[in-house]
């Protein structure tokens, strides 16, 4: 499948991915949000969040017609995005000075993804019985 296909399929995934990535591994400002507890996590159940629920959107919104196998979307909107995350904390802590990986980061970005996830397969669910 030529990826021009996806892109026209998945444009505001694409968008949530890269600000997903530049948020992953630009250096913050120090503002002092550290005195707020495990607020760094809810950012990151936030963001995969939000990655995981487009990325179901957006396959909702391009199958609406056909039939695909419901294995797709679980794999492109959850495992997929739990992947990303577990490159991009391995990628913070040996490829970064100012950022390190975090298994409580993962937890929580995986955690996002799966509630995402779970609410994009209600949707499906629904979708299909109103077809």
């Amino acid at each position: 499948m030529c990826v021009w296909r996806y892109i026209r399929k998945y444009p505001l995934s694409l968008a949530v991915i890269l600000a997903v990535t530049y948020l992953s591994f630009f250096k913050p400002p120090s503002l002092g949000m550290s005195r707020i507890p495990h607020l760094d996590k809810v950012v990151h159940f936030c963001m995969y969040f939000g990655m995981s629920g487009m990325l179901w959107w957006e396959f909702l919104r391009a199958h609406r017609r056909g039939v695909v196998p419901r294995w797709h979307a679980w794999v492109g909107a959850f495992v997929c995005p739990v992947l990303f995350s577990g490159a991009v904390e391995l990628l913070q802590a040996y490829c970064t000075s100012y950022r390190g990986g975090d298994w409580l980061d993962f937890a929580a970005n995986s955690a996002g993804a799966l509630l995402a996830s779970l609410c994009g397969y209600v949707a499906l669910c629904r979708a299909v019985r109103h077809r």
